[in-house]
């Protein structure tokens, strides 16, 4: 697995924020809709990659930056010969294990608090481990929890608007803390939605009983309420598995495919398979 270290930021970009909205209620932990403009005509951002946001910080040791990845969650476009990039970003907050004090996440803070014309430097594109399938027929399973859907939201929409007459099954299972913050999956935001007609698309919602972006139980059962279907998935050759979200997802999920196959075994040899295949992928943070 990769590490940000990995990840270079020799080269960058400056982009401007023309909308910045939230999309998640306002009682709840804030996630806004970031829309970012690079006037730059060298830059390029596809369905299947990220970008970085760069912030400066103040450390110990003089300045420094702060440097974090994001998944394009809309199909990328270009507008006057620049580029559009879409994002999710939820304000972060996090409690040092050290000192037990609490901090703001630093990009996410950042990005929340933009305004429209303010200016990012970002860097970039980077792959992202999710990649379209060639094969029209493969199947996908999407799994991804609360800003996890971001990735999966522009595969759906660049399956159905640009590539057109895919034939294989692809499943999107989503949680989140409740039926309002199903983003794009709610009254609000609801552009998902419109593809429950499609022969080959389904999507699972999943609302979490304990109100936390990373409890992963309730998606668990609804992976495992599908088990016929899942199973029927996991037993052809061309299936990928997709996985996005809160590093709490990985184990659960072993647990949940271990009981839809009858052992963990069984699951074990199966997983090693689509790895050794390159049809399991997953971005945790």
């Amino acid at each position: 697995m990769s590490s940000l270290a990995d990840y270079k930021t020799e080269t960058t970009y400056k982009a401007k924020v023309i909308l910045s909205i939230r999309v998640s209620p306002s009682k709840s932990e804030e996630v806004r809709e970031i829309i970012l403009e690079v006037e730059d005509p060298n830059f390029e951002c596809k369905v299947n990659q990220s970008f970085g946001v760069l912030v400066e910080k103040e450390g110990d040791f003089g300045q420094k930056y702060h440097h974090r990845l994001y998944s394009v969650s809309d199909i990328p476009v270009r507008v006057n010969g620049k580029t559009r990039i879409t994002l999710l970003v939820k304000r972060c907050n996090y409690v040092d294990a050290f000192n037990g004090e609490q901090y703001k996440g630093v990009s996410s803070n950042f990005l929340c608090s933009r305004k429209v014309l303010d200016e990012v430097t970002i860097t970039g594109p980077f792959d992202l481990a999710f990649q379209l399938p060639k094969d029209k027929t493969a199947n996908m399973i999407l799994i991804g929890m609360g800003t996890g859907i971001a990735p999966f939201r522009a595969f759906v929409k660049h399956i159905y608007e640009n590539v057109k007459d895919w034939k294989g099954a692809v499943r999107l299972f989503y949680g989140a803390k409740s039926g309002l913050e199903m983003l794009y999956m709610n009254e609000q935001n609801d552009d998902l939605t419109q593809y429950y007609d499609k022969a080959t698309f389904k999507a699972f919602q999943a609302v979490t009983s304990h109100g936390q972006w990373s409890d992963t139980i309730t998606l668990d059962a609804t992976i495992e309420s599908k088990a016929e279907e899942v199973l029927k998935l996991l037993n052809q050759n061309n299936t990928y598995i997709y996985v996005a979200g809160h590093e709490k997802i990985k184990e659960n999920l072993d647990k949940a495919f271990a009981t839809i196959l009858g052992s963990e075994e069984a699951w074990l040899v199966r997983k090693a398979e689509l790895i050794a295949g390159h049809k399991w992928a997953e971005v945790i943070y």
